[in-house]
């Protein structure tokens, strides 16, 4: 007998993310509805876990942070919408945070899987911790996966966030661990006469394929 194999269908980064309609702790929301926005949309196993827990009460702390980057915040789980009402209810009972962006009910899994969401070594029926950055055109710009007994960092989401943004408007690069007013990278020369020249450009030159500059 031969083995059966799952494929997972994964989006692919800049790409258009793939589209949805779906049921919210906010009502009926698409993507189509954050056209000219940054999206962060992220999955969690289940409601009413602790880790879970935890990175909603951190997106949810941070989402002004979000917000003053033109950036909305999308959480989605394989529960129903009152299972998210409740547990959002718990997390401010219990912990004084407000959940305060939309929650998507998945309980046909069909935004988790065009999402790539449900990854069968985890297990069938629960979302990992995926989380996807798509920019104001819908194109999906970064994703994360975490194991789901690990939480994320919602403070280098925020900063994947900040880089994007960075990238777009001075067409550069930045190095590990960028943070707003590091120096970033500039694009290697393209052409032999190119890097000939790179060294007297002005920048913090290290290798005609390695330049900084402060924006």
């Amino acid at each position: 007998m031969t083995e059966q194999t799952t494929v997972v269908a994964m989006p692919r980064l800049n790409e258009a993310a793939p589209a949805f309609t779906a049921k919210t702790t906010h009502g009926m929301l698409s993507l189509e509805d954050y056209k000219g926005k940054w999206l962060v949309l992220f999955s969690h196993p289940a409601d009413f876990t602790p880790v879970c827990t935890t990175e909603f009460m951190a997106f949810a702390q941070a989402s002004a942070d979000f917000k003053a980057l033109n950036c909305e915040l999308m959480g989605l789980s394989i529960d129903g919408v009152h299972a998210h009402i409740a547990w959002a209810r718990s997390i401010k009972d219990n912990f004084g945070v407000e959940i305060n962006f939309p929650i998507i009910a998945d309980l046909n899994m069909k935004v988790a899987g065009a999402y790539g969401m449900v990854q069968p070594g985890a297990s069938d029926t629960s979302a990992v911790r995926a989380t996807f950055v798509i920019d104001p055109e819908g194109v999906l710009r970064a994703m994360l996966y975490y194991p789901m007994s690990n939480g994320r960092s919602v403070a280098e989401i925020l900063r994947l966030v900040k880089a994007l943004q960075t990238t777009d408007a001075n067409v550069c690069a930045t190095p590990e661990s960028w943070t707003p007013g590091d120096e970033v990278i500039v694009p290697p020369p393209a052409t032999a006469q190119e890097a000939e020249v790179r060294k007297d450009q002005g920048y913090n030159y290290v290798d005609w394929y390695f330049s900084k500059k402060s924006l």
